[in-house]
């Protein structure tokens, strides 16, 4: 994408960073070496949220969450999949991200195959202008509240104890009531029926 791109030593494997700390979000590429292995990706903080997906052949987007249990890095979501999240740990390290490096396990196809370029998309947490959390649904129509600390302009949502699409909601420019949809996990245009207040 044009930016200027750095080589990291931070983990086992030597990745290549793009990092805007200041918007905790960094793009690292990477080759899979078939071991448990670190990856740097050049934040300075824990990441929240990583995504892996291979560039040579087709497998899954892999999450990584920081709220999804205790120990996060024994869970996992695909993001083109409707399963609910994963609770054993095939892809991540058993220790959780660190402020330098993320952390894999050997051997697997969707992020650490021998001889497989990766890329991986991290985000970690600004107050003001990112968050990633969870929630629990009540079931009414006006739904729970969720503070985020400021007026989001997109969110993405997934249930991680059913079988259920992706959603992504951008905000309206004038209203606060949204109702349009995409999945990420669909190749179907925007649908309706999702009614979130952006405040």
């Amino acid at each position: 994408n044009g930016g200027t791109t750095a080589s990291n030593t931070d983990g086992t494997i030597t990745s290549t960073v793009q990092a805007n700390t200041d918007a905790g979000f960094s793009i690292v590429t990477y080759t899979g070496t078939g071991s448990a292995a670190t990856v740097g990706h050049g934040l300075g903080v824990a990441p929240s949220v990583v995504l892996v997906k291979s560039r040579n052949e087709a497998n899954y987007w892999v999450m990584y969450h920081h709220n999804s249990s205790s120990t996060p890095q024994s869970n996992y979501l695909l993001l083109d999949n409707t399963g609910a999240m994963g609770t054993f740990n095939n892809y991540w390290s058993s220790s959780a991200p660190s402020s330098t490096v993320f952390g894999l396990i050997g051997g697997g196809y969707s992020h650490n195959k021998s001889s497989i370029n990766y890329v991986a998309y991290c985000f970690a947490e600004k107050q003001g202008y990112s968050k990633f959390g969870k929630y629990v649904g009540n079931g009414n129509a006006s739904g729970p509240f969720i503070y985020t600390g400021f007026k989001p302009a997109v969110i993405i949502h997934k249930s991680t104890t059913t079988v259920k699409n992706w959603g992504i909601i951008t905000g309206g420019t004038f209203e606060n009531e949204i109702d349009a949809r995409l999945n990420p996990n669909l190749v179907a245009a925007e649908g309706t029926g999702t009614m979130v207040d952006f405040l």
